[in-house]
């Protein structure tokens, strides 16, 4: 079981206890690639946790960009926030139809806009649902709430600063997709990017931070994930995967470790495969 931590992670205990808190507001962040052929938004029409509400990841993003569900603007983020009910005061918590997945992601775009008071539903919904807890199929009232965003730059890095830190060797950059992947021995699921790794980054899929039930490893048995990548804990991390989701998950991880200086890729592989003035490398380099 999970250390509860409502910065970083909770359990449904957790989540069962503090469920008609008037401040808590939750968030079903379900997001899937293509290939898993599975909706998140009518899944979560036809049955959430009380009181939640859909947080649409490729909606609430950047859509100017070609990059997909890339950080939204601060004033965008501000607006669907206030029309979904969230703001000041609450304690959020977010959760996925995957376990832990794609909630992350959205954890960490809360603590990028400056929100503290956010947690990933350790388990996700399956854990839930496995535990015959509550669940309903009706949208929640809506109460607009302001929200002051206070966005931490240092947070996130683009292609130039993930660059120069591959170069430098001055971080540990993180991928979190497969090995196959990573090495380049399996394809892309986005057509036209080009198969390997940023030089000098080190592999830690992500499903190898959970157990068996998808909940997220205790903080020794994470700390001994990272190191038997070769990964560096005492310098500064970039995190990074296929488009920015499960790299989220590492972040999460670090944080859970008491690691506060890691930051992740936005654009991730999607951006570096298909940028054709950047180095990749391949196998195990």
């Amino acid at each position: 079981m999970s250390q509860d931590d409502p910065r970083t992670l909770v359990s449904t205990e957790w989540l069962a206890r503090h469920l008609k808190d008037p401040d808590l507001r939750i968030l079903d962040a379900s997001w899937y690639l293509p290939d898993a052929a599975r909706d998140p938004r009518a899944e979560y029409e036809a049955a959430h946790i009380p009181g939640a509400r859909f947080f649409d990841i490729d909606e609430i993003s950047d859509l100017r960009s070609d990059l997909p569900h890339m950080v939204p603007p601060v004033e965008k983020f501000m607006s669907r926030m206030r029309a979904m009910g969230v703001g000041d005061g609450h304690q959020v918590v977010v959760y996925d139809g995957a376990g832990i997945f794609s909630a992350a992601r959205v954890w960490w775009l809360f603590r990028l806009m400056g929100q503290m008071d956010v947690a990933v539903l350790d388990g996700g919904f399956p854990k839930w649902q496995a535990e015959g807890r509550p669940v309903e199929d009706m949208p929640p009232i809506i109460r607009d709430r302001h929200m002051t965003v206070r966005r931490q730059n240092h947070m996130v890095r683009d292609v130039t600063q993930v660059s120069s830190a591959s170069k430098l060797g001055d971080h540990e950059i993180i991928d979190a997709r497969s090995a196959g992947r990573f090495r380049g021995e399996e394809p892309e699921p986005r057509e036209g990017l080009r198969a390997g790794h940023i030089p000098g980054s080190k592999n830690v899929h992500y499903a190898s931070l959970f157990n068996e039930d998808s909940t997220m490893k205790d903080a020794n048995a994470l700390r001994s994930t990272f190191e038997a990548a070769g990964v560096d804990l005492s310098k500064p991390a970039i995190t990074t995967c296929g488009s920015g989701v499960t790299a989220a998950i590492l972040s999460l991880a670090m944080e859970r470790l008491g690691k506060s200086d890691h930051a992740l890729y936005d654009g991730s592989w999607t951006e570096w495969g298909m940028f054709p003035t950047v180095p990749i490398a391949t196998g195990d380099d």
